[in-house]
């Protein structure tokens, strides 16, 4: 058995999250691990109330997050145990919380999920779980090579050889 059992990867629909992804998948694989795949939606913005009454809710982002953990999911190649998880508030925090909710031995993430704007105006995610983690943090860009391979890492994982299957348990 290797020294991973689960792994946390955060997904957010950006180019580097999906390389770590479809690194994060091998990583399972090789490693007969457990994939926790973690999307965090934005707080919720209160609702706003002018004289005229109030204002319609705010688009509700939770289903477009829903929508890029479910898409991030279905390039996950059937031999690998898969638990999902949407979660809302400040993304860096939440990693960190889901990551030790669920016993994970490693987080998995994109370099760069947002704009240099938001980067400029909120900080870095990536930098935040870095900085904050208590266990080990992987962090891929697009295109990387992954170590032992001449292909760089992509979203959906070249089909198994000879390893042995971990039981798959899609569970939201």
């Amino acid at each position: 058995m290797g020294c991973y059992r689960t792994i946390l990867v955060a997904v957010d629909g950006s180019p580097d999250a999906a390389a770590a992804l479809g690194h994060a998948a091998s990583l399972a694989r090789d490693q007969h691990a457990r994939l926790v795949v973690l999307t965090v939606a934005p707080p919720a913005p209160a609702q706003s109330v002018t004289p005229a009454g109030a204002l319609p809710p705010p688009v509700d982002s939770e289903k477009t997050f829903a929508r890029i953990l479910r898409e991030a999911v279905e390039t996950l190649p059937p031999d690998v145990g898969v638990q999902t998880r949407l979660a809302r508030g400040r993304p860096a925090r939440r990693i960190l919380e889901v990551a030790q909710e669920s016993g994970c031995d490693l987080i998995v993430m994109g370099f760069h999920g947002h704009g240099r704007l938001h980067h400029a105006l909120m900080g870095s995610v990536s930098d935040s779980v870095l900085r904050d983690s208590g266990l080990p943090v992987l962090l891929m860009r697009a295109g990387a090579r992954c170590p032992g391979s001449s292909a760089p890492a992509r979203a959906a994982p070249e089909e198994p050889g000879q390893e042995e299957p971990v039981s798959p348990s899609r569970t939201a």
